[in-house]
């Protein structure tokens, strides 16, 4: 199950500054898509309570948490919110502990002993304890930590590799110390530092994770985290899933290039999910394979992510392609003419060093009308 923190995580991107409409419209947009939780933000940060307070009446089945460090007065305000979990987030790494909070390992366990507690007596619904550069921790103690934060009453352990550093190995080996352990919810948190975020999310929840941390675009802090669309489509749309996630994945794409304008992140043609050139094919190959049966070279229908299929020829066509595109443009040459076209066409694709619009491509086939007429003469 996803956990959106485009509003927490994502916000925290390099010179990323949404309005309260705007998270409200990114909010809207995962409501469509389906995600059984969103983090709205952080403690402190400006108009949560007012957006908080105006998404309650939205959310219907969807869980609506916060983020708060781990210290009782922050937890404290949190506890004024209608949310359905605090996420508290505390260090586990002893460089973290020691430079930034001047602490033990003693005195954290203390901490998120006392936290927890004082947020279930708040009456705080559900708390959730982030362990904050996990991947760079003692495990030992790290599990320790879980355990302590279980005791207190937690109902759920976020794993975060802060810093991006896990592989799929990796990720796998701490699920399997952490899940047989906790009889609490556990989720991960994947930094894409070495781009490994949304594969080390998908192993997580394969090997028994209950929850995995994503962010629309996958952005955030540094090179952002696991991409919500990459994370619901792969959950949803991949036929080796069973069951698939039953997410609405056709506003996916309008989602990202919301987000994309909002967030000043352009998206690359290709990339995954998103990219306009997804399903653009102009390879002889994939072309005429793609024109007997799509699923030879597509993972799922277009149509699932409210995309469609584009085919055009040019320098890298044979003759099948070109074939095909007569016959989608209605457009006619003879068959002895048709090395001859398959030539023209990839030498004018190379000239202008991109494939041929539907019109460039019906200009060229004139010449087969030429070479009919000669032929017959």
């Amino acid at each position: 199950m996803l956990i959106d923190t485009t509003l927490r995580e994502g916000a925290q991107l390099f010179g990323a500054y949404f309005t309260l409409d705007t998270r409200e419209a990114i909010i809207a947009g995962l409501l469509d898509l389906g995600v059984e939780e969103i983090e709205l933000g952080w403690v402190g940060q400006e108009g949560l309570e007012t957006l908080v307070r105006t998404m309650r009446k939205r959310a219907g089945a969807t869980r609506l948490s916060v983020w708060s460090p781990c210290r009782e007065a922050d937890v404290r305000a949190a506890a004024g919110l209608p949310v359905d979990c605090v996420n508290i987030g505390v260090p586990v790494s002893d460089a973290h502990m020691e430079k930034r909070l001047g602490m033990d390992r003693q005195a954290v366990l203390e901490r998120i002993t006392s936290t927890v507690l004082a947020a279930r007596l708040m009456d705080v619904s559900a708390v959730s304890v982030g362990l904050e550069d996990v991947s760079r921790s003692d495990l030992g103690f790290a599990l320790t930590a879980a355990l302590t934060a279980a005791e207190a009453g937690a109902s759920r352990v976020r794993l975060s590799d802060s810093l991006g550093i896990l592989t799929p190995v990796r990720m796998q080996a701490l699920i399997d110390l952490f899940r047989p352990a906790l009889d609490i919810d556990l989720a991960v948190h994947c930094h894409d530092d070495f781009g490994m975020a949304t594969a080390n999310a998908v192993t997580a929840l394969d090997a028994g994770a209950d929850y995995a941390d994503a962010s629309v675009l996958g952005i955030g802090e540094r090179s952002g985290i696991a991409a919500t669309e990459e994370l619901a489509a792969h959950l949803c749309l991949n036929g080796n899933n069973s069951p698939c996630r039953p997410y609405r994945t056709d506003g996916l794409r309008a989602l990202c290039r919301f987000v994309s304008k909002a967030a000043g992140v352009p998206i690359p043609r290709t990339k995954s999910i998103a990219g306009d050139d997804i399903f653009a094919c102009e390879s002889g190959l994939h072309a005429h394979a793609l024109s007997k049966s799509p699923d030879l070279f597509e993972p799922y229908d277009p149509a699932r992510i409210g995309a469609g299929r584009r085919i055009a020829v040019g320098g890298k066509s044979g003759r099948g392609a070109v074939v095909n595109a007569l016959a989608d443009f209605n457009l006619h040459c003879p068959d002895t003419a048709i090395p001859n076209l398959v030539n023209t066409v990839r030498q004018r694709a190379w000239e202008l060093r991109r494939p041929l619009t539907r019109t460039e491509f019906a200009r060229l086939t004139e010449g087969c009308r030429d070479s009919e007429k000669n032929r017959q003469s």
